[in-house]
Order: structure tokens, then sequence, then C-alpha cells
């Protein structure tokens, strides 16, 4: 499991390009059928992906975590952005089909993902964040999703949020997750901006068509940055940065949060005048 530390945003001004990716992108999420995890110090949250050709047991050294197995203290979001597969917990197998979601509660020991067709594997993306209470493991089909369409077309910024894990949907201890879909034409996410200091976020883009990459902009709203993402790769979000992204064409992305709330809405939001 690789560690990334936190960053102060003093720090984060001074870096170059190699560094802003070296701290914040993860870019090998999918290679292979090891799960690939990447533990971070923004809120103790753990990305993860695998895209197995056979069945696959997660397996953790959990050093990290001081914990006997990963989900001691933990639970978990995933989501299929692959072919059909499956995950099995405690023995138990849920199908999922592509974007289904499933969450996995404290105190689950075992977990092993599959996909029905190594030839169009699944590609199993996860997050895992701290828990205090243990929740039932739920499957969400992409279609029991809600969605919320938001933006416009003169904006370039047509967009249909749909909510995994949240307190209104899937229970869940502090982890929420969601996914966001831009319509054809529309490149904008998130502008104007927002932070918010009570909780990180992480973001994963993919559904990019050809060499078509994102432009993930963060930093503070006066010293923004950015990242070129490519499909399947992950940003580390700190709760000081903003967050926001334009494509050179549409893609899909899924957001996960962990921290104090859960409250989606809590956000700080930024003017356009304010930002440089």
């Amino acid at each position: 499991m690789e560690t990334r530390h936190a960053v102060h945003p003093e720090h984060a001004r001074a870096m170059d390009t190699a560094e802003l990716r070296r701290h914040f992108l993860i870019e090998d999420l999918f290679t292979g059928d090891a799960p690939k995890l990447v533990y971070s110090f923004y809120d103790r949250l753990i990305v993860g992906g695998a895209q197995p050709t056979k069945p696959t047991a997660l397996t953790v050294d959990t050093r990290a975590i001081g914990a006997a197995f990963l989900l001691e203290r933990r639970e978990m979001g995933v989501i299929n952005i692959g072919g059909p597969g499956s995950v099995t917990v405690d023995g138990e197998t849920y199908a999922l089909a592509p974007r289904d979601g499933l969450y996995i509660g404290k105190g689950r020991r075992k977990i092993g993902f599959d996909s029905v067709d190594a030839a169009d594997p699944a590609r199993f993306y996860f997050l895992s964040a701290p828990a205090h209470s243990q929740m039932p493991t739920w499957r969400i089909a992409f279609a029991d999703a809600e969605p919320t369409h938001l933006g416009s077309v003169e904006n370039s910024n047509q967009r249909t949020i749909r909510k995994y894990f949240h307190p209104d949907g899937i229970q869940s201890c502090q982890l929420v997750m969601g996914m966001t879909t831009l319509d054809t034409g529309s490149v904008w996410n998130t502008m104007p901006p927002h932070s918010h200091d009570r909780r990180m976020e992480a973001y994963l883009y993919f559904d990019m068509e050809g060499d078509n990459v994102v432009f993930h902009l963060m930093g503070e709203h006066d010293q923004t940055r950015h990242l070129v993402v490519r499909e399947g790769q992950a940003v580390l979000s700190p709760s000081w940065s903003i967050h926001s992204g334009v494509g050179t064409g549409a893609y899909t992305f899924i957001w996960g949060m962990a921290g104090e709330n859960q409250t989606f809405s809590d956000m700080d939001h930024i003017a356009m005048a304010d930002l440089a």
C-alpha cells in the first residue's frame, strides 16, 4: 500500500508540475489483477482500484492502519466502471454490472473481486474511510441512483449527478460517494468553483474518448494550479483546495468525500472575480 502524506498549502504554491503530480495524482489504479491501494493522510482516506481477470482477494499490509484486517475499523464503497463483475464479502457474492455500487460496512473481514469475462474485465474503484459504527452491506444498481440534472448548454456544463452512498440513500458512517456524467458537448464541472475546509475529496476520471484529457483545477483560490488527468486516473483533493475541471471532451467522474460531515451542500463557494 502506497502512502501519500499531507501537503501544506504554502508548500503546494512552490511545487512544479512533477511534484504536484507525485503528491496529488494517482496514475496506475488499474494495472493488473492485484488491487492497488493508496493511503492518504487527508482524513485517512484509502483510494484503491482492481481490474481482475481471475478471482482476486484483497490483501493489505495493515501496519499503516494498525488493525488486524482492513475493515476492522473502516468502511468501504465500491463502484464498478468496467465490464460485469462481482465482489465477495465474507463469503457472500454481489454481482455488479457496469456502474453499480456496493457499500461494505465496518467489520467485514474477507473481500474478493472477480470479472464475468476476462476479456472485458470489471474495473472496481473503491474508497475506504475510518468508521466508528457498523452499517449493513448494500448493493445499489446504477438505475437506482437517483439523477439530478444541473448546468446548461450555454455554459458547457450540462451534467447529471448521482449519489450512491449518502445520508438520504445507502447509509454509511462518514464516507460519501457518487458519480457525475457530463453530457456530450459539455466539458466544465463545478465552475464557479468551491472548497470545503471540513472534508477532503477524491476524484476518479473516466469515460474519456481517444486522447482526451481533463484539466483538474486545484490549489487555493488565489494560487490556482492544474493537473492533466487521463483515463482511469484519480486525484486527491485536500480540504484547502478548490476542485473544478474542464475536459477536451465529455467525461465522467466519481467523487468521494470523508471528514467532519456528510452534508453534500456544505461548500465554500468562490466568486469568479476572486480566482487568480
